[in-house]
């Protein structure tokens, strides 16, 4: 097979392109909004405090924060040389050829649709906090004890159309909603924590004990660190519209941060709000269906809960909005450059979106509510496994361009960052999935991760002879818009690797 495809070859190939629209302030709600979804309101009374004790909790959070800074400076470094949709995909290409491109490919397929799952199936959690059962009519069935109702299938439903028909007419639309969102998220988390920290019960003693009893103070870090890859993957929608950036690339490095450091504060806010008003070992007991709704009643009476509804609303929305924009680059990268059927890649011709990958992802996500919140809980871990496998492509792609350019500035300090940022995402798949670990992976979870790698397999099995007949030129062509444009890796031996 010839490297170098000849001009009729490229003229062949219609390489669809995304409109530059995106400003710095729409991506950096894009990717808050991401971050701070469903889990920031809902775990902390299930998940954070039981495990890990508020400080604990809060010392993970921002041990989190720092790793996922060191991952996103890895992104950082490939952001400027390869501009394009697809993000760590893309990324992973570059340094590892077709097979590592499909693995990352599909494992963030996956971590991004159960995000936009998670958050939907949390707004029936909100509503049965505001409403109970007034608005419940409809019984349908029962999934391990989650009874399935009809109007709750059918608001739910109206929003994701309402999301898909948003990101089907074009990027402005999405974005805006997505600046006024965040902005309310960020609002409403305040006010949460000033009025709680005003309110006379609060107190200082209220966090004890600091850690989980029964459990070390490392221990107790460790079972809330290993989901921070979940609870921070909002950050790397920044590199997924790369390619809409109507911005230097050079300042996705600041936003990256920043989305980060701000998920961590608000967090950190909510998380103490929750255990601060009253000894937080009570509140567990009393075993609230929602501890910060509960929480928000006590400080600002049964309207305060409701007016808690807004910025949790609006975190809930704005994870759907930031993943659902982020799935659809992801899904056009993927078909663009022959990994999935061209189905994906169409572009409207009015609206210059990719209106397919819009459509696919609307109907895939309109399965979600009538499975139940309990079915979804058993892919959460999962998710986090495929995010982290994300990051680990992309630190490893990373120090390879650092490698092969002794030249840039980076390259003296980003060696070393870019095995930290490694080494990171190693440690939260192996505290995943080492049966020993406190935060291992159940059965269902091995289940449903054995069921998504086997329909990967087989799916890649059935495209490789259409990638092996692709030209490595063609290929940079359709993913980076350059034929000619840097990889990382041996041609030749991957070419052997797919056959």
């Amino acid at each position: 097979m010839g490297e170098f495809a000849n001009k009729n070859e490229l003229m062949n190939e219609v390489r669809e392109e995304l409109a530059k629209t995106l400003g710095p302030t729409e991506v950096l709600a894009l990717a808050l909004g991401a971050i701070v979804g469903w889990g920031c309101f809902m775990l902390p009374g299930i998940t954070f405090l039981p495990n890990a004790g508020p400080i604990g909790t809060v010392i993970a959070f921002f041990v989190g924060a720092l790793f996922q800074c060191v991952v996103a400076l890895t992104y950082s470094f490939l952001i400027k040389p390869y501009p394009v949709a697809g993000g760590a995909f893309a990324y992973a290409y570059a340094g590892f050829g077709s097979k590592g491109a499909f693995i990352c490919g599909w494992a963030l397929v996956l971590s991004y649709i159960c995000v936009i799952a998670a958050n939907a199936t949390a707004i029936i959690l909100l509503v049965r906090f505001l409403f109970g059962s007034s608005i419940q009519f409809g019984y349908l069935y029962t999934v391990l004890d989650w009874d399935i109702y009809l109007s709750e299938v059918g608001y739910i439903t109206v929003i994701l159309i309402g999301f898909g028909y948003m990101n089907f007419r074009g990027v402005d639309a999405a974005s805006t909603i997505q600046v006024f969102l965040a902005f309310a998220l960020t609002i409403g988390v305040l006010v949460l924590a000033g009025g709680t920290a005003a309110a006379d019960t609060a107190s200082i003693e209220n966090l004890k004990p600091f850690f989980a009893e029964n459990r070390s103070p490392i221990a107790c870090v460790m079972m809330v660190l290993a989901l921070t890859p979940w609870l921070f993957v909002g950050f790397d929608t920044i590199p997924q519209t790369a390619e809409e950036f109507a911005f230097s690339p050079s300042k996705a490095r600041d936003l990256m941060l920043l989305s980060i450091i701000c998920g961590a504060i608000i967090y950190a806010l909510v998380t103490l709000s929750v255990a601060g008003l009253i000894p937080y070992k009570e509140l567990l007991a009393a075993n609230h269906s929602w501890a910060t709704g509960w929480v928000a009643d006590q400080v600002f009476g049964r309207w305060g809960g409701v007016a808690l509804a807004v910025p949790v609303l609006a975190g809930i929305l704005t994870g759907m909005n930031g993943f659902f924009m982020a799935t659809t680059r992801l899904l056009f990268s993927m078909g663009r450059s022959k990994f999935l059927p061209n189905f994906f890649s169409e572009v409207h011709p009015k609206y210059n979106t990719a209106w397919k990958s819009v459509v696919f992802i609307t109907v895939l996500t309109l399965i979600v509510p009538w499975f139940g919140r309990p079915a979804l809980d058993w892919i959460v871990s999962m998710s986090s496994i495929g995010t982290a496998l994300a990051y680990l492509f992309t630190c490893l792609t990373a120090r390879k361009y650092l490698e092969a350019h002794p030249e840039l500035r980076e390259s003296t300090w980003g060696k070393p960052v870019c095995i930290m940022g490694a080494m990171t995402s190693v440690i939260c798949i192996g505290l995943l999935m080492v049966p020993s670990s406190p935060v291992a992976i159940n059965v269902p979870n091995w289940c449903m991760l054995f069921a998504w790698v086997t329909l990967g397999a087989i799916f890649f099995i059935g495209k490789q002879q259409e990638l092996l007949a692709i030209p490595h030129s063609t290929m940079r062509y359709l993913l980076f818009g350059k034929a000619e444009q840097e990889v990382l890796f041996d041609t030749m031996e991957d070419d052997e690797d797919i056959m």
